[in-house]
């Protein structure tokens, strides 16, 4: 992108957060250069500190100089700022507030149920295996028979929102011992079509790496 420098866009991240790769995801799209600084989450920079005094969480986004923290807040920020390449939020009003209601579903729902399906034992980690089945279902119902939820052609907002989770589904799958694909067939075809773009094929990291990972903090925590 024309007009901007690499060291004028800072991503604070950190490399399985599914909230860190929808920023990647969307900087990719909008081909605007950037600095990725990876944060260790036991060990917080204090460049992160000072950047996110509040939540003291990543990501971040630093543009000149400037942060904006939480990763729909941020997400917004880039769409509006870079506003010309490769546009996310629909023009119109209530497309805008219909993309806005289901990016805030998938925040409210997926990363504390998802955790509960792989740390947990028992009849919660059962429970939590059938809501987020049932997450899932409701976003195969909002998707229909649309190649992306932003539409045919191009991504949208609730697509960059949703498809970072996909990383960790062979890890619920595993941790859990279901089929995501077996439940539901057409959310996960969308998430096939997804990687073949390349900036989310990019930015995702490699399911087995996130199952390590969940391994890792499964023995951290006591869980294992």
């Amino acid at each position: 992108m024309e007009g901007t420098n690499k060291k004028d866009v800072v991503l604070l991240d950190f490399w399985a957060s599914s909230f860190g790769m929808r920023l990647r995801i969307a900087l990719g799209l909008k081909r605007i250069p950037y600095e990725g600084k990876e944060e260790n989450l036991f060990d917080k920079s204090p460049l992160l500190l000072e950047m996110n005094s509040v939540h003291k969480k990543i990501p971040v986004l630093i543009h000149n100089g400037k942060p904006i923290c939480e990763s729909l807040i941020i997400l917004e920020y880039i769409d509006e700022v870079w506003h010309d390449e490769y546009p996310l939020l629909p023009s119109d009003p209530y497309g805008r507030s219909q993309a806005r209601f289901w990016a805030h579903y998938i925040d409210n729902k997926i990363y504390s149920t998802g955790r509960r399906v792989w740390s947990g034992k028992g009849e919660d980690q059962e429970e939590a295996k059938k809501e987020l089945i049932e997450i899932f279902k409701t976003l195969e119902g909002e998707l229909g028979d649309k190649t992306y939820f932003g539409g045919e052609d191009n991504l949208g907002f609730v697509d960059v929102a949703l498809v970072p989770f996909t990383s960790w589904f062979y890890a619920y799958e595993t941790c859990a011992n279901f089929s995501i694909e077996a439940e539901c067939p057409k959310l996960v075809a969308w998430a096939k079509r997804c990687m073949h773009i390349e900036s989310v094929s990019n930015s995702l990291p490699n399911p087995h790496k996130i199952y390590a990972y969940v391994l890792e903090l499964k023995h951290k925590f006591g869980l294992a």
